[in-house]
């Protein structure tokens, strides 16, 4: 996965974590996908539970993604 423009992360009370990252697109330097994630570690590994991202145009339009299968 490429490294986010910018990113953000807060710890929350019950252990996890919400975060959001800004992703320069492969295709068009002008749009962006933006992430928002909550995460917790589970056996030493890092695993999100939950998972938004959106996509934004370079006219400044925003479209929610599918959730991708891993």
């Amino acid at each position: 996965m490429p490294r986010p423009k910018e990113s953000f992360r807060i710890p929350l009370d019950d252990g996890r974590f919400l975060s959001i990252s800004v992703f320069q697109t492969r295709n068009d330097p002008e749009a962006e996908v933006i992430v928002a994630q909550i995460s917790q570690i589970v056996e030493g590994e890092w695993k999100n539970t939950a998972r938004l991202a959106v996509y934004r145009s370079p006219e400044g339009n925003y479209i929610q993604l599918p959730n991708r299968e891993r």
